[in-house]
């Protein structure tokens, strides 16, 4: 018998689609780089406009790395691992359900699969063959009832350790600068610009949007955040 043939490029194309699908890890670090890159930007930037001390502008940005770093790491960990409690609660409740309400748990099984739109009969036969063994039931009615896949729950440590990481690597960007010249002001400037654009850019990785739209935005809220603060530090460190 023939063997179904497959277009050119459907290997690629899968691949793609598998990659979008597990892009967790890329989402948060883009993310953090850019939460990272955006607020110590603002932050420095308002410290430089009140200051001329450069020790300052890197205390204040050391201060805001570290304090945003943890913060951040903090919440993602908090965030996911209260997901994940709610979520198993959700899981046990369902295991316990089909234990006590087998018969009951089936029929539900086959009246989702049937809106699903499979055929009855089929409906039927696949709801009995998976409540044969518990954990198969309890992975389908977590999905079709919850929404919820049980093994891809997520790590709160991992997310945790990517998000602390990756503001850092952000936050370190506007701060480099004034570690190396006591007046990094222009230089931060404009390593933070190019920062913010491939940010921006990298970002459609993830959305599959024009590249340049989302390094125009990204340059745009940055740098306006910075300019808001700058100019707010400048007046604030007039008046002192």
């Amino acid at each position: 018998m023939a063997q179904p043939t497959q277009e050119p490029g459907y290997d690629s194309a899968e691949h793609d689609h598998v990659e979008n699908t597990a892009s967790g890890i890329l989402r948060a670090s883009i993310f953090g780089v850019s939460d990272g890159l955006v607020s110590n930007l603002a932050l420095v930037m308002g410290v430089a406009g009140g200051t001329q001390d450069p020790h300052t502008v890197v205390l204040a940005g050391s201060a805001g790395l570290l304090a945003g770093a943890f913060s951040m790491a903090a919440g993602e960990y908090i965030s996911m691992q209260t997901q994940r409690e709610a979520m198993e609660l959700q899981l046990h409740v369902e295991r316990e359900h089909i234990l006590k309400y087998p018969e009951e748990e089936e029929a539900h099984l086959m009246e989702l699969l049937t809106r699903s739109g499979l055929d009855q009969d089929v409906a039927t036969e696949m709801a009995r063959k998976i409540h044969e063994e518990v954990d198969p039931a309890v992975d389908f009615h977590a999905l079709l009832e919850l929404g919820i896949v049980p093994n891809q729950m997520g790590s709160p440590v991992a997310a945790s350790l990517y998000s602390f990481l990756s503001f850092v690597v952000g936050a370190l960007i506007p701060l480099i600068p004034w570690l190396f010249s006591a007046d990094g002001l222009a230089l931060s400037i404009g390593v933070s610009a190019l920062a913010l654009a491939v940010v921006g850019g990298s970002v459609t990785r993830i959305t599959h949007r024009s590249v340049i739209a989302g390094a125009l935005r990204q340059l745009l809220f940055g740098g306006g955040a910075a300019a808001v603060t700058y100019t707010i530090g400048r007046a604030i460190g007039s008046g002192l």
